[in-house]
Order: structure tokens, then sequence, then C-alpha cells
């Protein structure tokens, strides 16, 4: 295990993990390089390229970009502030790299290259810096890998920082320390963290993060009006949260699906809005974990009547069992939707939170590896088609209707005794091949699907 909890569930900003969030980071990164050589640049130029161009607009990525190269970071950047300083380049035509150093800055700055995608991923971005007489201080190409991950061209992925004592890189080895050491899922996963991290730390880090997905969600269910963009879609959570809070019982049995739908449509319209997300493990798929493990802590008898010991472990051990599953997506196959599709996103994310939710039903380890095998078998092929290049339609939606099938896979598999024909590493690879079939207008361009056939929104 090479993937962290702590990677795959990171605090950003809307509306894209790959777009926004992994864009910003290698922009500051880039910056950051520069500091001892910052007050000799002069000019600067970007290129950016495969899907970041095809929908880069609609996803904030050209923005994310400055807001990089400015100093801010995805995790602790004030929205306010970063806006601020974007529409300062805008009216100066000039912007502060590193928050310091003045370069003169115009939109020909960045040049879009939609149908040339780079050798490592298609999400690339190259930086050139010169000084004053034009000689090169920096060339340098780095891609957005998902999940808000990125990677310099030439270098190799970051090892952990530390040995793992259980490390596993397929559910087969997973399952087989689970076996050996008569332990769950989550617990594998804690052990391995435990490597990293106190077990305080690791407790303060998931609540830090739940904290922030639940204020997600509170902002989500508060916020009115259209969402930005252009298609002028409405946002629909809060007039549903007023009408679930009206009913005579808001929270009975009856209208559990409505919560899940509801959570989902919350947190991915916050998102669509540019607001503070945890990736989960992308943002376009930010929806899914938070309505999954709400509706657990809400309708999971033995957490309802459980004490806050109770629930707060529960918390912890939907989170560990959600990583341990997604980092076999990253590991094995991609949670990308420009290099696999929604599959990668969407999918992947139901796939963790269908496990978590039936870790905390009480599921055995097979029973787990068999909700997350369940609810991506019933992802594939799953398109990233978004309309204008917006996370909005259908991206919203599918966050709710892949919540619902993740409820779903987990009660299925908790039915049964964790025995399955088709394996989550098999599914996993299945979603592989596919994602390496589909074609390119599939994942994340714009130029297919729904981004293409709908005529109005």
């Amino acid at each position: 295990m090479t993937v962290s909890l702590f990677d795959l569930f990171s605090i950003g900003i809307g509306p894209s993990s790959s777009h926004t969030v992994g864009p910003m980071r290698a922009a500051h990164a880039f910056a950051s390089g520069l500091r001892d050589d910052l007050e000799r640049v002069a000019t600067l130029e970007i290129d950016v390229y495969g899907s970041l161009a095809a929908t880069g607009e609609g996803h904030g990525t050209y923005d994310a970009i400055l807001a990089g190269l400015i100093g801010f970071e995805p995790q602790t950047v004030d929205t306010v502030a970063m806006r601020s300083s974007i529409q300062d380049v805008a009216a100066t035509g000039t912007l502060l790299l590193g928050g310091t150093q003045p370069v003169p800055f115009g939109l020909e700055s960045i040049r879009r290259h939609p149908f040339t995608v780079l050798d490592h991923h298609t999400n690339g971005m190259r930086f050139v810096v010169m000084d004053a007489a034009g000689s090169i201080i920096a060339d340098e190409t780095w891609f957005s890998l998902g999940g808000g991950f990125i990677a310099q061209e030439g270098q190799t992925a970051e090892a952990a920082s530390s040995a793992v004592p259980f490390p596993f890189t397929s559910a087969a080895e997973l399952l087989a320390h689970c076996d050996a050491e008569g332990i769950a899922i989550h617990e594998v996963m804690r052990r391995n963290e435990l490597a990293n991290h106190t077990a305080e730390e690791i407790s303060e880090r998931i609540s830090a993060i739940h904290s922030v997905m639940l204020e997600c969600i509170d902002n989500g269910l508060r916020g009115d009006g259209v969402l930005p963009g252009g298609l002028n879609v409405p946002r629909r959570a809060k007039p549903w949260y007023d009408a679930l809070m009206a009913d005579a019982e808001p929270f009975h049995a009856r209208l559990a699906t409505d919560w899940l739908n509801v959570v989902a449509l919350a947190v991915n319209e916050e998102n669509a809005a540019g607001g503070r997300i945890v990736t989960a493990p992308t943002n376009g798929a930010a929806g899914i974990i938070p309505a999954v493990l709400t509706y657990s802590l809400a309708y999971v008898p033995h957490l309802v009547n459980g004490t806050d010991a109770t629930r707060n472990d529960a918390v912890e051990r939907f989170f560990l069992t959600a990583a341990a599953i997604g980092s076999l997506y990253k590991e094995r196959a991609s949670i990308s939707g420009a290099e696999v599709g929604c599959q990668g996103e969407v999918g992947s994310a139901s796939s963790m939170a269908a496990g978590a939710l039936a870790e905390v039903l009480g599921g055995s380890p097979r029973q787990v590896e068999n909700a997350a095998e369940i609810a991506m078998e019933h992802n594939l092929g799953l398109t990233c088609d978004p309309v204008g290049g917006l996370v909005q339609i259908p991206c919203i939606e599918r966050n709710a209707i892949a919540s619902a099938k993740a409820v779903n896979a987990a009660t299925m598999a908790i039915r049964g005794n964790g025995e399955h024909r088709v394996s989550l590493d098999q599914v996993i690879e299945t979603m592989r091949q596919t994602g390496l079939d589909m074609h390119s207008k599939y994942k994340e361009t714009s130029r297919g699907g729904l981004a293409v056939n709908v005529v109005e929104c």
C-alpha cells in the first residue's frame, strides 16, 4: 500500500479535483521550485493539453493555475482572496509569480492544445519561464492524475514515507492479511497508517475531514439560486431539504432514500459552485461517500442508538475501509475521468462507499470486498461527458444515483456469505481495460455523449 487515506481524502475546492485542485497544486509546486530564481523571471508561458484544454474553462482550470502560480494552495485557499488576485491579473496584465515577482501575463500566455495528449497522461501542463534576455530559467511539464494527485514529467511517484506492516496492491493480498491476522479491512488500513501517524493523529485527521464534509453538506443545503457557468442549473438540495424538514417525521425510515439523494446533491452543488470540498476520491464524485456515511449514521440501528464513541468509531472504520478500497483503484487502474471515464470517479467512489457501509453494517472482510465489487460491476462503462465542460450535468445527479447503488450493493453483500463469482480484483482490471477501450471523446472532453446531444438545458 502506497496510497494513504489522507491522500485519497484531501481538502480542496470545486469544481474538479483533476482540473482545479491538481492544476493549482502543480502550478504552486512549479512556482515554489523557482524560489531562488524568482527575481530573474521576466516572462511566463503556459501550455495545457488534452482534457485540461478541452474542458478547462468550465472546470476553472485556468483560474486554478493562476492561483497556484500566485501562491495559493487548495487545502488552505481563501476563495475570496483568490478571486480578488485573479481579477487583479486581468485588470493589470501582471501576475505576481510566487506572490512577489511581477510578470506580464494575459490570455495569450495560456496556449490550449485540446487534441494533443502527452504520453504520461491526458491532463498535461507545461510551464516555461525566461529571463529578460530570453534565456530559459525553467521548463517543466506536470500532470494532474485525478483526485488531486500530481506528478512532474521525468520523476517517479514518491514512495511511502516508511514501510508498512501489511503492504497490499490487490484485494486478494488485502484479504490474505485479514485472514492471517484475524482482523477486518479497516484494521489492516489503520495499522498501515500507524507507520506514519500516531493513533491520535489518525483520529484527529479523520475527524477534520469529516467536519469539512459536514460543513460542505450544510452549505449545500443552504445554497439557493442557480449554479454558475451559463447552464442555469437550479440548485435543488435546499428546496428538497426544506420539504423534508416540513414533514411531520422528517427522519422517518420512509425518507431514507430522500436523505441519501439530498446530501449527495448538496455536496455536488456546492462543488459546482466552487466551494470547499473533500476529494472522495475526486471532486466530481465527492457527494457519494458523504451521502452514504450520513445515511449509515442516521439509519443503521446500532449507530442511531449508539453512544458518541460508537458513532465516532464507525466514522473511522468507514473512512479506513473506503480508503483501503480506493487505494486499489488508484494503484491498479485510475480514478481520473479523463483517463478511464466516469467509472473511475463515480464508479470508484460508489465501490468505496459500498464496502465501507458493509463494514459498519458488520460485514466480514469478504462481504466488504463483495459489496465493493458489486458497486463497481454496475458502474462499468460509465462515460464522462459533462455538458458545457461543467461539473453539473450529469455529474450532480450521477452522485445521487451512485449513492443508492452503493447502499444496494452493501445490502446485497450483507445478505450473502461473501462468496461470489467475480472478484474485486477482476472488476478493477475490467474497469481499467474498459477505460483503455473507451473512445477519447467520452473521457472528459465534452466532445461526446450528453455534452453534444443536449440542445437546451
